[in-house]
């Protein structure tokens, strides 16, 4: 067998040892009735007690989670955490690269938030509206989810269109979300709705707003990169949190580059950085670049 193959399979099975000693110790915790950790999985081994002791519920409904099923959210929230941000991390950085002005643009909010804040995240985190402007426009354009499964009910469904139209979903009826579909919606976004432009997540100056930075709310639906509804990722927050620290800490001090090959110019390296992101395919699971080694990036840092 390939090693490659070896190593996986040795992972998989010391990651389901550390859960089974997790899990022994979170219900030795939850039954000692002392415990004060706060994470997930004592949450789910929480939720889990609570249902199955829970008087309000028949007994269909009070058989709590399995095990299994424990082991299978820990797997989903370290998938789901880990590689979708780090994913969106990986194009906002070759974007900035290949439009530099928008380095510029988010480095100067930061400068404003540091000397205005008083460093810790209340004061700092919501200052840092450009950093989610970037975000955001990289999700609607290379988001990691391009469609999201959901199915009916076992009820049937009615859903109401435009024009009174109504459509009839039979239970169980499966249904894919076209992510990418919305997000590039001309009639929500404009005639340029493919083009990477985070300042279009902000109003346009006016009378009633005079300052240019007031963050726009699309409409419902229209934007769904943590699908929506009742089913919305939990892991929201905690993503948008983790890639606002890490924009305001890289271009606070550096500033990203291509780096370019014999005889390139800058804006050669540029086109062929953009070249690089549209050139994605989803591979496996996620939106993923195809060659993202083909054009490297350089940091520099600032005076």
């Amino acid at each position: 067998m390939p090693k490659k193959l070896q190593r996986l399979g040795q992972a998989v099975k010391e990651f389901q040892q550390y859960m089974d000693e997790m899990l022994a110790r979170e219900r030795g915790s939850a039954s000692a009735e002392h415990s004060k950790t706060a994470n997930l999985m004592s949450a789910l081994v929480r939720a889990s007690d609570e249902t199955s002791q829970s008087k309000d519920l028949g007994q269909d409904s009070k058989r709590g989670l399995t095990d299994e099923e424990i082991f299978g959210n820990i797997f989903a929230y370290n998938l789901a955490g880990h590689e979708t941000t780090a994913n969106t991390v990986a194009f906002a950085l070759v974007l900035l690269a290949a439009k530099p002005r928008y380095q510029d643009w988010v480095r100067e909010e930061v400068k404003e938030a540091q000397a205005a804040a008083e460093g810790d995240y209340e004061s700092i985190f919501p200052r840092l509206q450009r950093c989610f402007a970037v975000m955001y426009e990289t999700l609607r354009l290379y988001g990691s989810i391009v469609f999201i499964p959901r199915a009916a009910s076992h009820g049937t469904q009615t859903l109401h269109g435009p024009s009174g139209k109504e459509i009839i979903l039979p239970p169980s009826t499966a249904v894919n979300i076209n992510v990418q579909a919305l997000h590039t919606d001309p009639k929500t976004w404009g005639p340029d709705t493919l083009s990477w432009r985070p300042d279009r997540w902000f109003l346009p100056p006016s009378e009633k707003h005079p300052s240019g930075q007031t963050f726009i709310s699309p409409p419902q639906g229209s934007f769904i990169p943590w699908a929506d509804g009742p089913r919305v990722c939990p892991g929201q927050k905690f993503a948008q949190v983790e890639f606002v620290a890490v924009m305001a800490t890289l271009l606070g001090g550096y500033r990203v580059k291509p780096v370019l090959g014999a005889g390139q110019t800058e804006e050669e390296g540029r086109k062929a950085l953009m070249e690089m992101v549209d050139d994605s395919a989803i591979t496996a699971i996620t939106l993923q670049m195809r060659e993202p080694r083909k054009v490297a990036l350089r940091w520099e840092g600032l005076a």
